[in-house]
């Protein structure tokens, strides 16, 4: 079964005996990818013959990391064949957890877990399926890139890229050699989430006037005293530069054994090691992610959660806005993107700014939630609130055409890989593609250009180009070092 139209495949691209038999077992059977695994697509009772589960391997056994394996090795209907990772002990952690879930099972249901150190040894193997990535942000591209042109689909944690154009180039690779690409957006899958956008790009809300989201979180966390002695040595400790990747060099250290420093650094500028580049000092902090040569801070990472499920509402998860309002111009108080339609999309520090500033809600709404979305609209308002908590909005009578799930029991990262899994089999796009996914990072890098050069942007989402402003169209890509060319 070929993939959607705007998904073409080429001739030239050449499958294995395995990919054959799963794209012929699908033409017979599903025509629509379902969001859970059928039990007809695993095999009797859910087993999958050995020979027949899909072959993954990870990259990048960090923070993120550790969850998508996890996932990846606990699912019967996959097979991790090898983990890897610049950092000696985090891989050999990985293969360790592996080996120890794999032991639960049967006998002779593994094939074994390999250790990598260089990503491309992993993706040179011909009986691997598809790859994890969870890598610092600098990488995602590359190795996106480089897996698609090695035969393999691709789940990428957000955000995809680092840059406008490397994102383009992302996208328009994974359509030239037909990979199946799932962005880590898992938001968008949580059921409750999903009615909520359909409800609303359907017009249950009529016209959407606006919409607001929180834009990141991280400001909060780094003026806490627990977080403060470390952003201030990154020059992170105000709220405005937590949110926008800082150009900022740390004192060289010695690179600690079975660490491989310039691996890690890969396309990135040359630069010392230091541990708070690749050790996480606080629970749930990242480090290399203010530093611009590495990460693409924390509002490229929340729009890929938050914006990116707004954008799916408004329809727009395709295209993006036509300009970027910065709040120092005065048209509004905070960031803010404008799209064709008129609809404003609000980045907001608080939701206090939402009912206090903008009395877009009832004083007493319930707004509570980290990447949490509200939508305004010529009916009334609703939220999606991506933290589980309860859909809020208003009039009552939305509620009675809205119809919202019961509660699910199966988490939306779970419902996410699952999609991925059966797409992979089905070659079908998967819910949060390479379109989306460049298109949901784009916002960030539209909010951080914005901020930098201190001044509203007007943007032509077709041709992802700035109108008018040299300076700014020159921000859209970045230099890659030697010989981590794309």
């Amino acid at each position: 079964m070929k993939r959607l139209p705007s998904h073409p495949q080429p001739s030239a691209v050449r499958f294995s005996r395995r990919e054959l038999l799963r794209r012929t077992a699908a033409a017979s059977g599903v025509l629509a990818a379902p969001w859970i695994i059928s039990a007809r697509s695993l095999g009797a009772d859910g087993a999958v013959a050995p020979s027949e589960r899909i072959t993954v391997g990870l990259i990048g056994h960090g923070l993120m990391g550790r969850g998508h394996l996890r996932r990846v090795s606990g699912d019967p209907a996959l097979q991790v064949l090898g983990v890897c990772d610049v950092d000696r002990a985090r891989c050999e952690e990985g293969v360790r957890r592996v080996e120890e879930t794999y032991a639960e099972r049967a006998a002779g249901s593994s094939r074994g877990c390999a250790a990598y150190n260089d990503y491309r040894e992993l993706l040179a193997r011909p009986d691997l399926d598809a790859v994890v990535i969870a890598t610092p942000d600098h990488w995602h591209t590359l190795q996106s890139i480089d897996a698609a042109k090695a035969g393999k689909d691709v789940y990428c944690e957000k955000p995809v890229s680092v840059t406008i154009q490397e994102g383009r180039q992302l996208a328009e690779t994974m359509r030239r050699y037909g990979r199946v690409f799932q962005t880590g957006s898992q938001y968008r899958s949580i059921p409750t989430i999903r009615r909520v956008c359909e409800f609303v790009r359907a017009g249950g809300l009529g016209q959407v006037k606006a919409a607001f989201t929180i834009w990141s979180s991280l400001g909060g966390w780094l003026r806490s005293e627990r977080f403060r002695p470390y952003a201030q040595v990154v020059g992170a400790d105000t709220y405005a530069s937590s949110n926008v990747p800082l150009d900022f060099a740390l004192p060289a250290e010695p690179v600690p054994e079975g660490l491989d420093w310039d691996l890690w650094v890969g396309p990135a500028p040359a630069r010392d090691y230091n541990r708070l580049y690749h050790i996480n000092p606080p629970p749930g902090v990242v480090p290399w992610s203010f530093c611009e040569d590495f990460g693409a801070a924390s509002v490229t990472w929340h729009h890929s959660h938050s914006a990116d499920v707004i954008q799916y509402a408004l329809g727009m998860e395709r295209s993006g806005p036509v300009e970027i309002l910065h709040p120092h111009d005065g048209a509004y108080p905070t960031l803010t993107y404008r799209y064709a339609n008129g609809t404003l999309l609000h980045l907001v520090d608080h939701w206090g700014v939402v009912k206090d500033v903008y009395k877009a809600v009832p004083p007493n709404a319930r707004l509570a939630g980290l990447f949490g979305g509200v939508f305004v609209g010529e009916r009334g308002w609703l939220t999606s609130m991506t933290t589980g908590g309860p859909v809020e909005g208003g009039p009552e009578s939305l509620f009675d055409e809205l119809q919202l799930p019961t509660r699910d029991a199966n988490p939306g990262a779970n419902n996410h890989h699952q999609n991925w899994y059966e797409c992979m089999r089905t070659r079908q796009a998967p819910s949060s593609d390479e379109e989306i996914g460049h298109r949901s990072a784009s916002l960030g890098h539209l909010a951080i250009l914005a901020y930098k050069l201190g001044r509203s942007l007007k943007w032509d989402p077709l041709k992802e180009e700035f109108l008018g402003d040299e300076q700014a169209n020159r921000l859209r890509c970045r230099a890659r070092r030697e010989p981590w060319r794309i």
